[in-house]
């Protein structure tokens, strides 16, 4: 330290520094790296420390460097042997990592982190049938986007268009400028959009009058390119991007108007990030949301992506290849699935009863009538259905720890790529959590077996070493 002083040994960055496999993890980073092409990469563990950090403290990509900055303790966290009062690296180098961290990435940090737990699968080991719990469930990623409505996606549209009108233009040698209607356009929407809630009748009228409006601005854009020729980089990428999208939720609107439908396949909810899809969840809180979906898996609290899609899907049918996903790791077929009502279809419980797998629900069928003689069996179905329930919990804990502790319902990256690494590195600090966990309780395990060796004596121990176990004792 530049002032003077030194760390605490007790502090959780500095506990934890010690805790994280930094080595194995550097492995499956430097993956997707080439040694001899582009500049030399940072180092895995200030990388991997940052996104750490970035995820535990649900911090904005600024906002992460410049803690890292401040605080000597994250600065050796992620590697740094002094302190240093400049940035590690510049806030934007975070799009380029999660560019950068694919599914083999985040397979590879998992398999590290199962070795070190103790729970992946031992090379010459003997087989063991089935063993251990599966947890399946599903839920929604939202991405930060704001609340989709046909008239203000429509609104957001013409104003784009617009704006290209204008660069095409510039680019022009047109004597008279080509007539949009912007505030007619802007005055009619505004009259809708202060209202609180509209009707059909209303929603309708505002499409029918925003329709024309998008429609007369894409026939100008068109106009224009026509006008220049095939002159090449007319626009830059974002602009033709852009143009394409607005092109595509024209048609989407417009078939939506004259089907007079509410649906549409592929339906775009947000200019900025088209591959968003509205999914319907039915609940009682949010009927619909916004993100990508994820099909997890959870056993001992390890939780683990084994699907994620921007369309809506049956997580049923990822039962299979989630089980087939277990015995890959753990080298064993688990003992019993636990999972909703939804995952108990025909096919699955027949895969599961071929593999010796028992499924924690309800049976098909109609209920058996009660008798004296099936009483007793009956009871106890009920009581393990009951258990089996409970015992489903955590893995709904676990998407309220990353929802509410790590904003796994408020994802801020823009791009595809990036937001699917933004959910996995979530996924994988809670991970690391439960490592840092399960690690610090063996090591206290085995501090209070050495304190009762040396202090539960007979007093043979130097008494030095009988007092020095003893302040121990405030561990636990």
């Amino acid at each position: 330290m530049p002032f003077g002083g030194k760390l605490n040994s007790e502090n959780r960055w500095v506990k934890w520094s010690e805790i994280i496999p930094w080595d194995d993890l550097a492995v499956g980073y430097y993956t997707t790296m080439n040694d001899r092409l582009g500049r030399p990469g940072k180092d895995a563990r200030m990388v991997i420390g940052a996104l750490i950090i970035k995820h535990e403290l649900t911090l904005s990509d600024e906002e992460t460097v410049l803690q890292i900055q401040e605080n000597p303790y994250l600065q050796y966290f992620i590697g740094f042997s002094s302190y240093k009062d400049e940035p590690p690296f510049v806030p934007s180098l975070f799009v380029d990592i999660r560019k950068r961290m694919g599914q083999e990435v985040f397979s590879s940090f998992e398999q590290v982190i199962l070795e070190k737990v103790g729970s992946s699968r031992k090379t010459g080991a003997e087989p063991v049938t089935n063993k251990g719990k599966l947890l399946v469930d599903a839920t929604v990623a939202e991405q930060a986007i704001r609340y989709p409505t046909d008239l203000s996606l429509l609104n957001e549209a013409r104003e784009i268009s617009e704006h290209l009108i204008e660069e095409l233009y510039a680019l022009s040698d047109y004597s008279r400028k080509l007539r949009t209607y912007r505030r007619k356009a802007r005055k009619l929407y505004l009259n809708l959009a202060k209202n609180k809630k509209l009707g059909v009748k209303l929603r309708r009228r505002g499409l029918r009058e925003q329709l024309p409006f998008l429609r007369r601005n894409l026939k100008h854009i068109s106009c224009l390119l026509d006008h220049l020729g095939s002159t090449p980089f007319l626009l830059e990428y974002k602009l033709q991007r852009k143009s394409w999208i607005i092109q595509h939720l024209y048609n989407q609107q417009d078939g939506i108007y004259r089907s007079k439908q509410r649906r549409c396949d592929d339906r775009i909810v947000s200019i900025s990030q088209p591959h968003v899809r509205p999914i319907v969840r039915g609940k009682a809180r949010k009927s619909t949301e916004f993100g990508a979906t994820i099909n997890v898996s959870m056993t001992d609290g390890l939780a683990f992506v084994d699907h994620l899609s921007w369309d809506a899907f049956n997580e049923s049918k990822d039962l299979k290849q989630q089980v087939e996903e277990y015995r890959r790791r753990y080298g064993y077929y688990p003992e019993v699935v636990l999972g909703d009502q939804l995952y108990g279809t025909r096919e699955n419980r027949r895969y599961l009863k071929a593999n010796g797998i028992r499924f924690g629900g309800k049976a098909l069928g109609r209920p058996a009538k009660q008798t004296t003689e099936n009483t007793d069996r009956l009871k106890q179905i009920k009581a393990q259905r009951i258990q089996d329930s409970r015992e489903r919990i955590p893995i709904k804990g676990k998407f309220g720890q990353g929802k509410n502790g790590y904003r796994l319902n408020y994802i801020r990256a823009r791009l595809q790529k990036t937001s699917e690494a933004w959910i996995n590195s979530i996924f994988q600090v809670m991970n690391l959590k439960v490592l840092w966990e399960k690690l610090d309780k063996k090591n206290k395990k085995t501090l209070f077996s050495e304190w009762r060796l040396l202090v539960m004596d007979d007093g043979a121990r130097p008494l030095w070493k009988r007092n020095h176990f003893c302040s121990l004792l405030s561990i636990f």
